[in-house]
This record gives structure tokens, sequence and C-alpha cells, in this order.
């Protein structure tokens, strides 16, 4: 028998059920965490910095982030599969991440509260958050990598959409599997593990350069490079259909705009007058 049939796991979907309201799934409750984390982690950083009427704002850039966050993330993925707009699933990072953005630099204008004040901050609590988020694929199934015969595989047999080959050729056009029955659940790599642990990385990169002596802001550009480098990098282990630019895949193209622009963001605000309050 083969090392990997010997350590791969099967993972089954992560549900919360209470009485006649509505199922929450683990991605569900992984995105609630996420959203809560990352306005803990700002809020206690602006408090920490002095920044008193900043981090009392921070409950209304967090409702905009939420909102939207969850608006870009769906219209994007809408956008590629047009049949899903009013489904419960199909959410996609970059779109949220952008929709946040937006979102919240609205309401920052509005409450007047700093755009490259809060940006300084936000890095940290969305690395955070992703981490967390990133757990909310895993228990629903989502997001995982392509066919693996190492050791630690993971079959989602009942998956978004599920590992089986019928998927797996169907869906990501992987030709490694033809052959073998199309009922078949395979093991795939655990990329959301991957990218757990990459968030997590990010959060302690930022954490530890809280204290940067450049203007408000600097550090939401080393967010954007940590951001854009994770996911280029996840991308290579990710099942996907959209593999073009030589193997590259959308979402590694839109990484290196946000590396690209978040090197020039930390040019911008890198200063030798006036830096942030620390």
């Amino acid at each position: 028998m083969p090392i990997h049939a010997l350590l791969s796991v099967t993972v089954h979907p992560f549900v919360v059920q209470v009485g006649p309201l509505p199922a929450i799934t683990g991605f569900g409750l992984a995105m609630l965490l996420s959203f809560l984390i990352a306005q803990m982690v700002c809020t206690t950083e602006l408090a920490r910095r002095g920044h008193d009427a900043a981090a009392e704002g921070m409950a209304d850039v967090t409702v905009g982030a939420v909102v939207g966050g969850l608006l870009g993330a769906k219209i994007y993925y809408a956008i590629l599969f047009h049949e899903t707009l009013f489904s419960r699933g199909g959410f996609v990072f970059w779109g949220g991440l952008v929709g946040g953005i937006l979102a919240t630099y609205g309401v920052i204008q509005y409450k007047k509260l700093g755009f490259a004040r809060i940006s300084d901050v936000a890095g940290i609590g969305i690395a955070a958050a992703y981490a967390v988020g990133r757990t909310g694929c895993w228990a629903v199934g989502d997001d995982y990598g392509r066919p693996w015969d190492g050791a630690l595989g993971v079959k989602f047999p009942e998956g978004t959409p599920a590992s089986t080959v019928a998927n797996l050729i169907g869906n990501f056009r992987d030709s490694t599997l033809a052959g073998r029955p199309m009922t078949d659940v395979v093991a795939v790599f655990p990329t959301q593990l991957l990218e757990v642990s990459l968030g997590l990385v990010m959060f302690f990169i930022l954490w530890r350069n809280r204290a940067h002596k450049h203007r408000e802001g600097w550090l939401f550009g080393l967010y954007c490079i940590l951001a854009g480098g994770e996911r280029f990098i996840a991308e290579f282990f990710r099942s996907k259909d959209d593999r073009f630019f030589g193997g590259l895949t959308l979402a590694q193209m839109i990484a290196v705009v946000f590396m690209m622009g978040g090197a020039a963001w930390m040019a911008m605000r890198r200063a030798e007058a006036e830096p942030a309050t620390r």
C-alpha cells in the first residue's frame, strides 16, 4: 500500500444547525470570526498609538469592510461564473479585498478618520483575518490543491466541488487523472492549510514592523507586497482552470499588480520627516 494512502485524510463539511434556523457553514463562521479579529487587532493597535478617535470609528469601518468585501468577492466571482450570483457560495479573495478597500475608503473619508492612519494598521488586521478566513475554505472543502500523491493528501468527498476525478477533469481540466473512474475521490494538496500558514507569517511580519519610523500608511504597502507574494505562491499548488501567461493564473497576474502597487506605496510613504506616532 502506498504511504500516501496511509497518511491522507478525508474531510467532511463542518456545519452548525440550530433548530429550524438556516445552517451555518464552517465558511460562514470563519468569515464572522475573521472580521471580528480584524476589528480587534486594528482597534487595539490604534489605541496603543494614542489615536482614540480612530479606534472608536473602527466599528463603522469594519461594517464597511464586511459589506464591501462580501459584495466585491461575490461580484468578482459572478463575473467569472454568472449563474452563481444569487447562490450562498462563490466568493473570490481579490474581489473581496478590492471591494473592502473601496468601501472602507468611503467610510474613512466620511468619518474623517484619515486613510493613511487606518490603512497603516489595517494590513495587520487583514492578515490575521485572512489566516482565520482560510480555515473556512478547509471546513467546506473549497479552494483545494492539485491531485497529491505525497503524504498528507486530503480528500473532500462533499467539497465545493467534491474532489472527484469527474470534477477535477471537468472543472479544472486536470489531464493527469485520465483513465481513472470518474467517481473516484482524489487526494489533493491542502492549499487551505498552506494559506493559513502563510497568512500567519504575514501577520507576524507586519506585527514586528508595526513600530516603523516611516509615514502612516507605509505598512499597508508592505501588506500588499506580502499578500501578493502569498497568493502568487499558493496558486502554483491550487486546482485551477485559468492557467495562461506561461502557466500563471489570473490571480497571480493580479498578485503581481498588488506587489508593484505595494512597493510604489511604500516608496511614497517612506519619509525622513514627520514619522508616524508610535
